[in-house]
């Protein structure tokens, strides 16, 4: 891979975008990856279909990084409004009701959920984390405030990357599986 070249940044619009997210997901599923692989170089969690990415995608903008026309890094997104097609995310959901930010609860806020960010080992170290959450904030209603999410403990290499962004962490919990830190990237007029 040459240094020089960048990626370009864009929305997933097509099936194929939808497919290339979906194979790099499943390149970087814990489930996939050893101990080892996970603390070295993070991983995601949920695992989606097509049928699901499309309906988000129809929802809020699902950001994506290609090159040669290969998805090599995405950004999902999610409206409140799909909590329930992802019944996993049922105790997140529950927890922006109890945890605030600047003397609001996160539930109070107008915000879009972050579904996942992953980027293709090859790509990493560019900065493309943070530039796929910048096409999601532009490409969302400017009314949208914050970006909220949650990342298990165990992820450091996530969590890092998240703070260095300018995520927030507000607050921890555990579910029957995990450790969570739920963080929270203030966007517009939210500070």
């Amino acid at each position: 891979m040459n240094a020089a070249i960048e990626p370009e940044l864009s929305i997933a619009r097509e099936p194929v975008h939808l497919r290339g997210i979906l194979a790099l997901q499943q390149r970087n599923l814990h489930t996939r990856l050893s101990a080892d692989q996970q603390a070295q170089s993070g991983f995601v969690y949920a695992e989606h279909d097509e049928a699901l990415l499309a309906k988000m995608a129809a929802s809020v903008p699902q950001a994506i990084a290609l090159h040669a026309g290969e998805v090599i890094g995405y950004s999902l997104a999610m409206a409140p409004s799909m909590q329930h097609f992802l019944p996993t995310l049922a105790p997140m959901f529950d927890q922006f009701a109890r945890m605030q930010l600047a003397g609001r609860w996160l539930s109070d806020y107008r915000y879009v959920v972050g579904g996942q960010v992953c980027v293709d080992a090859a790509w990493r170290g560019r900065g493309l984390i943070g530039r796929l959450y910048a096409q999601t904030r532009d490409s969302v209603d400017p009314a949208i405030e914050l970006c909220l999410t949650e990342i298990a403990l165990r992820n450091e290499v996530s969590l890092r990357a998240h703070l260095r962004l300018g995520f927030i962490e507000v607050g921890r919990y555990a579910d029957a599986g995990e450790n969570w830190a739920v963080v929270a990237w203030p966007w517009r007029g939210s500070r």
